[in-house]
């Protein structure tokens, strides 16, 4: 592998901005903003509008929109077999 040609790999907080949820992993993303972490040191945050904690499919909030009856044709189709 050639040296110097890849990214910074570091400690980051990714933050959701509607739930205020964060979680520290690492990743090659940089931020500006700074935040203190329960550990007590400081890591770069970046701020995200959907988490785990937020997005329909993983909070159940998840909706089927059944366009012209396509679920219940879908539905009759495979139940018999």
């Amino acid at each position: 592998m050639k040296a110097d040609i890849h990214p910074q790999y570091n400690d980051v907080v990714f933050q959701d901005v509607s739930t205020n949820f964060a979680f520290l992993t690492r990743s090659t993303m940089t931020a500006k903003d700074k935040i203190k972490w329960e550990d007590g040191k400081e890591y770069p945050v970046v701020k995200v509008e959907i988490s785990s904690q937020s997005h329909p499919f993983y909070t159940g909030k998840h909706k089927i929109i059944d366009a012209g009856g396509r679920v219940d044709k879908f539905r009759r189709r495979y139940a018999a077999k």
